[in-house]
This record gives C-alpha cells, sequence and structure tokens, in this order.
C-alpha cells in the first residue's frame, strides 16, 4: 500500500465518523509496532493538507521489558517533526516479576492505558488516536459474540468523560494486510514487542478464526466489518456518507 491510498482510508474515516475537529491536539499512541507507525505517517500526512487544523504528539509507554529500542522511533518523529515523549515504567516487572500474573493480558492493558492517559493530560492533548484496524474491529465483534453474548466492537470515536478525552481510531478502513505491505513498502522501524504473553491471547484465537471462516466462505471477512458498520452499535457516532 502507498501513502496516498493510507491517506485516502483515513480521511475515510476522519470524514464520515468526524473523528478531527478544528484545534485538536492529537496523542499517537506508538507501541512500536506496525500499526502505530503506519497510523504515525496517515496523521502526519493528513495533516499538511486537512481542511481542520490539529496538532500531533506522540507518545510511547515503555512497560520496562529488557531490550525495547526506541532509538529508531525518536529518529523518525525527528524526521517528520512530530514531538515524541518516551513514559518509563515498570509495569513489566510488576506484572510477571512481582504478581506473576497467568493472565497477564488484562491487568497490563489497564496499568498501560493508565500510564498513557496521564501523559496525554500533561502534554495538554484532547484527543488520542488508536491504531485499531479493519481487522481489530472485525475480531473484537466475533471475541464479544462468543465470549460475551452480544453484537459489539469499539467505536470510530469515543469520549471518556472521566479524563475529558476523546479517543478515535483513524485506521478503521486499513486492512492489516495492507499495513503490513506499507511497513516493508516504507521501511518503518518497527520494534517487536519483547512482552513473553505476545502471540499467545483470545485476540489471536480470533483472527485465526477469521482467517478460517474467509477460507470457507468467501467473502465472509467483508461482510462482518459490514454487519458491524451498519449494526446500530449502542456507543457509534453516526456516519455521514458523502453524496
Amino acid at each position: 500500500m502507498k501513502l496516498q491510498q493510507l491517506l485516502s482510508y483515513t480521511r475515510k474515516a476522519v470524514d464520515e465518523y468526524q473523528l478531527i475537529d478544528e484545534g485538536d491536539k492529537i496523542a499517537v499512541g506508538i507501541s512500536g509496532g506496525k500499526d502505530s507507525l503506519t497510523m504515525l505517517y496517515a496523521l502526519h500526512g493528513l495533516k499538511r493538507f486537512y481542511p481542520k487544523h490539529f496538532t500531533m504528539e506522540a507518545i510511547t509507554v515503555d512497560l520496562g521489558h529488557p531490550g525495547f529500542e526506541l532509538g529508531r522511533i525518536h529518529k523518525l518523529c525527528e524526521t517528520l517533526e512530530v514531538p515524541y515523549t518516551v513514559v518509563h515504567t515498570d509495569i513489566a516487572k510488576i506484572i510477571f516479576e512481582e504478581r506473576k500474573e497467568s493472565n497477564p493480558c488484562s491487568l497490563c492493558a489497564k496499568m498501560r492505558k493508565g500510564a498513557l492517559n496521564e501523559a496525554i493530560k500533561k502534554t495538554g492533548c484532547n484527543k488520542v488516536a488508536y491504531a485499531h484496524h479493519k481487522d481489530d474491529i472485525i475480531e473484537t465483534m466475533l471475541l464479544s459474540l462468543i465470549f460475551e453474548g452480544r453484537f459489539h466492537s469499539f467505536s470510530p470515536k469515543t469520549y471518556l468523560d472521566r479524563m475529558d478525552l476523546t479517543v478515535i481510531r483513524p485506521l478503521m478502513f486499513v486492512d492489516e494486510m495492507d499495513i503490513r505491505g506499507f511497513q516493508k513498502r516504507y521501511e518503518l522501524p518497527v520494534e517487536k514487542s519483547p512482552c513473553p504473553a505476545d502471540g499467545y491471547t483470545k485476540r489471536e484465537y480470533a483472527k485465526n478464526l477469521v482467517k478460517q471462516l474467509t477460507t470457507e466462505n468467501p467473502g465472509a471477512r467483508e461482510r462482518m466489518f459490514s454487519a458491524v458498520l451498519n449494526g446500530n452499535i449502542p456507543g457509534w457516532p453516526p456516519r455521514i456518507k458523502k453524496s
């Protein structure tokens, strides 16, 4: 996928769900993975021509895993002229050494999000962009059906009243496969997660299930995504399509 196509998908999400307003200061959560780095490129590119002016701040929560290097990401942010903040924590030590959690993902996500939100407020951002893509939305819907018994997926835009912060997901129309292609084409400085639980999650199960369903029923993946978009899920903002 070329940058022009990425920007087209990003603008589609931003326009149809009104993700960006004039004067926004948007925090871009950078995990070091392909998705968040692609989102950094997407918002940086959109910023150059989008009619509503906004600024950006990249933020990484360092969980404290040994061997997690951020030097190349620092250089990328300097090249793009995007301010970059790294929040150093002991989350990995707390979860894996002190508490020895057998199912660490939920607690880790909660602690990481808390550290990220605190940093966001310090930088004065009013919005935070998460790098969830089309596949994430489909997989979340399946996980909700299977384990919660309800039809649900995260919204393109969510206001967190306790934090006075709005979460946006500008990559919601982008396929994970295209993000992989973008990563290779533009040689993104991806830093692989050193987390010992990486790749052994319920989300990985859902990802494999989507692949199986699509192999056995061609087009199933796109139909599931359309079902989410048209499902009138509580909390989703109205979709504004261009005529």
